[in-house]
């Protein structure tokens, strides 16, 4: 979800938490920041159609979550209520992750499609909807890995943020699951940007309910070429040799509304990979994914 709707209400708050009662000489207290790595190795392309077959990922970095993950919002204590294992490669052209999501509850299959009191468009499949309404993932990247102060992602192919909802897309709409436009989503060129690599297969994601339910899997592949832009006209390959990337993951689960009762849009939980709560879309508190040209050891 968008730091500039969520986020940037928090910051007032936590600037005065942190300096309330100090003098100009105390410390100001800030919010831990989480900020991990891990690696992403040349491998395999896996088959993107939202079904992690046996050894599939075998050749991958496996992500585990939500535990020790920032909460925005309610925190996670139960892994039956939501939980996932990932998974993380390339294969010299597009970078692939895969989620296997753990979700007692999920929001318009098995809750009716509620809607948020603060706005009643947020299924609108336009800059006035949220993409991030519903049970979701999302991924935050900063090609260059470099920032000038708090900003978020420009939306271009040095840093960005797209959306995978389990019940609608840019390509399927209401109802089907798979990618949307994502932050800063009132900005044209970047929701010009993301449409157009949605609709040209620049990224590509499957969205797919787990067999019984409890749960869904998301697969999904970025081109390095437009999508990691590592300096201008610049993408990254395995020739250039190992790079880092700024990263973030969000972990979005929205249920009955009761259940976010006081949070942003009646969320549950929204869980980050990496940063701070109400900061975690900043660029400079990303975690790092580290591009390796050659394969797993």
């Amino acid at each position: 979800m968008t730091g500039g709707l969520r986020g940037l209400a928090l910051l007032p708050l936590l600037a005065l938490a942190g300096a309330a009662g100090a003098s100009a000489s105390d410390p100001v207290t800030l919010p831990a920041v989480r900020q991990p790595h891990m690696d992403a190795w040349l491998g395999r392309a896996p088959v993107v159609d939202g079904v992690v077959e046996a050894g599939e990922y075998a050749d991958a970095t496996p992500i585990e979550g939500v535990n020790g993950w920032v909460a925005q919002f309610s925190p996670t204590i139960d892994p039956k209520d939501l939980s996932l294992r990932g998974f993380v490669k390339h294969d010299g052209e597009q970078l692939y992750f895969a989620f296997v999501v753990t979700d007692d509850v999920l929001y318009g299959i098995d809750t009716p499609r509620w809607l948020p009191s603060n706005n009643p468009l947020a299924h609108e499949l336009s800059p006035r909807g949220y993409p991030w309404f519903g049970d979701e993932m999302e991924i935050l990247l900063n090609a260059p890995n470099g920032w000038k102060a708090d900003e978020s992602v420009a939306g271009d192919g040095s840093s960005w943020q797209m959306v995978c909802n389990l019940t609608k897309s840019r390509l399927g709409g209401v109802g089907t699951g798979g990618l949307l436009e994502g932050e800063p989503r009132t900005s044209e060129s970047a929701w010009n940007t993301y449409q157009q690599w949605i609709t040209t297969g620049a990224q590509r994601c499957v969205a797919k309910v787990l067999p019984g339910g409890g749960g869904y899997v998301i697969e999904w592949a970025i081109r390095f070429q437009p999508c990691v832009e590592i300096a201008p006209g610049a993408f990254w390959n395995p020739s250039r040799g190992a790079h880092k990337v700024g990263l973030n993951l969000a972990l979005g689960d929205l249920d009955e509304p009761e259940k976010g009762t006081g949070n942003f849009g009646n969320f549950h939980h929204e869980d980050w990979w990496a940063g701070a709560r109400g900061v975690r879309t900043h660029l400079r508190h990303f975690g790092t994914l580290t591009l390796q040209p050659a394969p797993k050891p």
